[in-house]
């Protein structure tokens, strides 16, 4: 490195993928360059850090790209993260995913390769790592801050979980894709005079059920926060099929969401990640089900069929949309800021309107859920259109998670 470098800022992205991954790697790398720093990029989120081989001569161009302006600005308009993910936990690494190199080292069933991951960092000199990630990804990157490595983090996920913030990078993109998506998928429900059932993402909170239905997106939504009664479910549903002049009503399902009833969430396989989360879906299907079977007790003896949807990746993929675009850049550049001031162990934030940043041990404390009380009107199942003033522009952050420590 040239002497008259400042030092070594290193960025990574873990866990799924979503809009504006790529302009955040943009903002952190331009600024930074310009501010005197080398950028490494890591691919493949943690992976990249428990594949490489600290040894001079040794290939580590799938572990390691040196970033340029020109590089970022290419990618910067683009989905997605060019520097790939990965759901990989060097604190829970299973032996089967040991890399070779170690395997003489490790060989529990589970195993904890933090002390390489260190020594990778001293070797590539980092002085400074960027992780970008849900609460998963960066429990790890508090780990590595526990261990007194310099860490500040930006939050990002789809389901705009990750406590100590109001705003996650991608949750824009998919509240506005799922609103496009719905409001398409009427057309068919409309002329078939059908139910429309859709269900979305949201694991453990209902954000990107709840906000969609609050902008007209459907007639009512399901959360993970509440198991909802399917049979009063049907009732309401019911009664806005036959308010609609076209004769069809929509709701959209939380990935996470529960019937009354059910104990657990509902899944694809039992196969966990290194987070110990099943893959989730199917809870659309059943819903859908269960409303088609359940109709003709509110529709006079008639059954009502159900176009039935589960979005999926259609809201993770593609162009950012402008919110997407634009608080990456911010949030790029307050990592940077924190990093010049030699304040590590922070998550950059959006709070209360206002960017902000907290203590990165938050994602490793309590989850980020929808208040039911206050945001989720139970008996109608759908957001409570009353008091606003003063709120967030996201409107769900909690007063608890608003009073979190600075």
């Amino acid at each position: 490195m040239p002497e008259n470098r400042k030092g070594t800022i290193a960025i990574l992205t873990g866990g799924g993928d979503v809009p504006g991954l790529n302009p955040a790697i943009r903002a952190i790398t331009i600024r930074a360059l310009r501010e005197g720093y080398r950028v490494l990029g890591i691919r493949r989120g943690w992976a990249g850090l428990v594949d490489m081989i600290p040894e001079a001569g040794a290939d580590n161009t799938d572990s390691i790209i040196e970033l340029t302006e020109s590089e970022v600005n290419r990618a910067g308009r683009t989905g997605g993260t060019f520097l790939h993910s990965s759901r990989t936990r060097p604190s829970h690494l299973p032996r089967a995913r040991v890399p070779r190199h170690l395997a003489g080292r490790y060989g529990a069933a589970i195993n904890d390769i933090t002390p390489d991951v260190l020594t990778n960092l001293a070797f590539l000199g980092v002085d400074a790592l960027i992780p970008i990630g849900g609460d998963d990804t960066l429990s790890y990157g508090a780990r590595l801050h526990q261990e007194g490595f310099p860490v500040v983090a930006v939050p990002k996920t789809m389901d705009n979980d990750v406590p100590g913030t109001d705003y996650c990078i991608g949750f824009g993109t998919c509240v506005t894709r799922t609103i496009e998506l719905t409001h398409r998928l009427r057309t068919s429900a409309g002329s078939h005079e059908r139910f429309l059932v859709i269900e979305v993402f949201g694991r453990y909170a209902g954000f990107s059920a709840l906000l969609p239905t609050m902008a007209g997106a459907a007639d009512r939504c399901m959360i993970p926060e509440y198991q909802v009664d399917v049979d009063h479910l049907t009732e309401l549903m019911v009664y806005d099929w036959k308010r609609n002049p076209s004769h069809y009503s929509v709701l959209l399902v939380s990935e996470g969401a529960t019937m009354k009833g059910e104990a657990d969430m509902s899944f694809t396989s039992a196969e966990t990640d290194m987070f110990g989360h099943r893959k989730l879906g199917g809870i659309g299907d059943k819903v859908a089900a269960t409303l088609k079977e359940l109709s003709p007790k509110y529709n006079n003896g008639r059954r009502i069929d159900v176009v039935n949807q589960r979005l999926g990746y259609l809201v993770r993929s593609g162009d950012p949309d402008a919110l997407d675009s634009i608080v990456p850049m911010a949030f790029g550049n307050l990592a940077l800021d924190l990093v010049l001031a030699k304040r590590f162990g922070r998550l950059v934030s959006v709070r209360n309107g206002f960017y902000d940043n907290v203590p990165l041990e938050m994602v490793i404390g309590e989850k980020k859920f929808v208040d039911v009380e206050k945001f989720y009107n139970t008996e109608r199942l759908r957001p409570n259109y009353e008091a606003f003033h003063g709120g967030p522009l996201f409107i769900m952050t909690s007063d608890k998670d608003a009073a979190a420590p600075r």
